[in-house]
């Protein structure tokens, strides 16, 4: 218990390394993805989960869901309070920020939570019960989005998770800095990271983006999108990509979780 009788929050203080539109990338696919969702909800709340040592994730995640819903709330929480009382000043309409962690201190049950780069000092085995946990806290219709990035958001891995669990792992880069597709692994989410080893589906697909990727290095000379769209449609024939070329465009690729989950 707290000084004041109330439970702990959940959780344990990360080290809240974050930078200005570190999150882009992860906020465009949310937007393009759930934006409908949140368009059709009277309340639509979002909860921007650990947003570290200053409030720049959250205040750009109302930023973009507005654009697709007027109406949409962002929460921001984090375990370490004087991160809370740092970002007091940044509140306006349509944004608070409040002390809590897995429990999710906010009385609805959001549309949306994102969590990057949370889960990432935790240990793969705690990482089940938080999800879980998160799901609960979900609304019927809404999304869990948590993944991992580098600290510019140049390359970056996510799973989406409905109240059900997970449902997709995307992969986005800035295509530009990337050498080859499995440079991405370094940035697999917790519950994928450690598996990245022979064996292993995660391992084997991006084995396969590579092949695909040399031999689609004829299309560099139309430039690295067209390369990556290229290497994504070569993917298709053998694993279940779940979107389109509009979202490979984007220097992204989402797959279905149940392809890439961890064995055993």
């Amino acid at each position: 218990m707290t000084a004041r009788g109330a439970p702990r929050p959940l959780g344990t203080v990360t080290r809240g390394t974050t930078n200005p539109n570190r999150l882009r990338r992860m906020d465009r696919w949310i937007a393009a993805t759930h934006g409908a969702e949140l368009r059709r909800a009277t309340d639509p709340v979002a909860v921007d989960l650990g947003y570290g040592a200053a409030p720049w994730t959250a205040v750009e995640l109302l930023s973009r869901l507005r654009e697709e819903a007027p109406h949409a709330r962002v929460v921001g929480v984090e375990i370490e309070p004087a991160r809370v009382a740092a970002a007091k000043p940044y509140e306006r309409d349509g944004l608070v920020f409040r002390h809590g962690g897995f429990e999710i201190p906010v009385a609805e049950r959001p549309l949306l939570i994102r969590a990057a780069n949370v889960l990432r000092q935790y240990d793969e085995a705690e990482v089940a019960a938080v999800w879980a946990r998160l799901c609960a806290r979900l609304a019927p219709t809404g999304l869990l989005v948590e993944g991992t990035c580098d600290e510019i958001g140049r390359r970056h891995v996510w799973v989406a998770l409905g109240p059900e669990g997970p449902r997709t792992v995307t992969f986005a880069a800035r295509l530009g800095s990337l050498e080859r597709p499995s440079d991405l692994a370094e940035r697999l989410p917790k519950a994928l990271i450690h598996r990245n080893v022979p064996g292993e589906p995660v391992h084997a697909f991006l084995r396969d983006f590579d092949r695909a990727w040399a031999a689609a290095a004829p299309y560099a000379s139309y430039g690295a999108r067209q390369r990556w769209i290229r290497a994504v449609r070569d993917l298709t024939a053998h694993w279940p990509v779940a979107d389109g070329p509009g979202r490979w465009r984007q220097g992204e690729v989402t797959v279905a979780w149940e392809a890439l989950a961890p064995r055993g």
